[in-house]
């Protein structure tokens, strides 16, 4: 067979920069650390709302609808909680290379998982985000009755309770959702993230 009727254009895949100019946008992965209870997914819905306003597309990973799916087979122990992360990070790297904007909203309770993530996506591409409520008001809220059942011994390995939580060293952005509002917070976000959006 003569393969020289084949153009050399057709035989190339689709660039991330192909896809980024169909969308508009650059794709990044913005990455919220924090507490439980600390508003890491109140933050991402509320910012993955004002970006589509703005025509952005995006996609936001939590751990409700990564648990109970890709991750469903992973339990808390510390090498669960590192594939955790990693299978996290390589589903985002897909979704940043299709142009799209992935809010990821969970603990990642250490410096060596969040570093881990960032190696996968490419620091390039990864924008950390560090909710940095105090773990009294977390434990305040304790929307999910959490803090009382580590209190109470029923939840080993708990983060901020029986398992540490290392701040990051030098995040991107810090918020305290407990000295700003949520409308505060949001802007805050927008100001740092809708420039680097900007294909032009």
């Amino acid at each position: 067979m003569n393969e020289n009727h084949i153009y050399p254009i057709f035989d190339r895949m689709l660039q991330r920069s192909d896809r980024e100019d169909l969308l508009k946008q650059k794709g990044m992965m913005i990455w919220f650390t924090g507490l439980s209870g600390s508003g890491k997914s109140t933050l991402a819905i509320a910012l993955e709302r004002e970006l589509h306003q703005r025509g952005i597309l995006c996609r936001i990973l939590d751990g409700d609808n990564i648990r109970s799916g890709i991750n469903n087979n992973l339990g808390f122990s510390n090498e669960d909680r590192i594939e955790n992360i990693r299978r996290i990070a390589e589903v985002s790297k897909l979704f940043v290379d299709t142009g799209v904007v992935t809010l990821a909203a969970f603990i990642s309770p250490t410096n060596d998982i969040r570093q881990l993530a960032t190696n996968i996506i490419g620091r390039e591409d990864f924008i950390e985000v560090f909710v940095d409520t105090p773990l009294s008001v977390c434990e305040e809220r304790d929307v999910k009755g959490l803090y009382k059942k580590a209190r109470a011994g029923e939840i080993k390995e708990f983060t901020g309770i029986s398992s540490p939580f290392e701040a990051p060293e030098n995040p991107d952005l810090s918020i305290d959702t407990s000295a700003q509002s949520l409308e505060e917070s949001v802007k805050q976000l927008l100001a740092y993230i809708l420039p680097k959006l900007n294909r032009n």
